[in-house]
């Protein structure tokens, strides 16, 4: 693991590239942000360009860094083409879920890699469920998929609770994308390892349950 294949490195130029372009050009960093607004005015593109772009150098590094550790996992296992496309999937429903959860909300805007990185962390985590993850103020190995369950356990507190500056719909969404395309690119899972793939589900399912119930907001 942790090797920095092309297809990685094309990833984090271009977010470096067009994320550092955004830094410099606040003409173009609000042209392609998330924007509820203008995206319901018909500028989808910024659905798919606000994925490259990125707040702050930290926010940048944070998105590649964990994009760097998890990629591997995904590469390996699924190979490069279809990383590519978990990767884009995961970018483009994580703003679409976000779309959906403030689609009244015109002012809201967002930018960053997360989705996109999130549903590749989820991706990792389900090729290999019992990877050891580790944390800062945990000194013990936490299994993968006891670490994907908490994320999105989080990410729905924090979306019920609007905690911090963070896309946190944008995040789960991203997740449920890597999930459901990694199944669909590799089925023989469901023979192999149902057990973790019904595990990772629940966040899932908890989610749906919310919102039906009107428990979310």
């Amino acid at each position: 693991m942790y090797n920095l294949g092309l297809v990685t490195i094309v990833i984090i130029a271009a977010n470096v590239v067009i994320s550092f372009k955004g830094f410099k050009d606040r003409l173009f960093f609000e042209k392609y942000k998330f924007n509820i607004g203008n995206i319901r005015r018909g500028e989808q593109i910024r659905i798919f360009s606000s994925g490259f772009l990125h707040v702050d150098t930290t926010h940048l590094l944070f998105n590649m860094i964990t994009l760097y550790f998890f990629a591997d996992a995904v590469i390996v296992e699924l190979g490069q083409f279809n990383f590519i496309i978990i990767y884009l999937v995961s970018l483009i429903f994580g703003n679409l879920l976000s779309l959906y959860f403030h689609k009244e909300e015109y002012w809201y805007s967002a930018v960053g890699a997360s989705g996109a990185v999130t549903g590749i962390l989820y991706a990792a985590i389900l090729l290999r469920p019992d990877m050891s993850l580790y944390m800062f103020f945990i000194p013990i190995p936490i299994p993968g998929y006891i670490f994907g369950i908490g994320y999105l356990l989080y990410s729905i507190y924090g979306m019920k609770n609007r905690i911090g500056n963070i896309g946190h719909d944008a995040h789960f969404g991203g997740a449920i994308g890597g999930y459901v395309v990694t199944l669909l690119l590799m089925p023989s899972l469901f023979i192999t390892d149902l057990g973790h793939i019904g595990l990772l589900a629940i966040p899932i399912v908890v989610l749906f349950v919310l919102y039906k119930t009107g428990k979310l907001n």
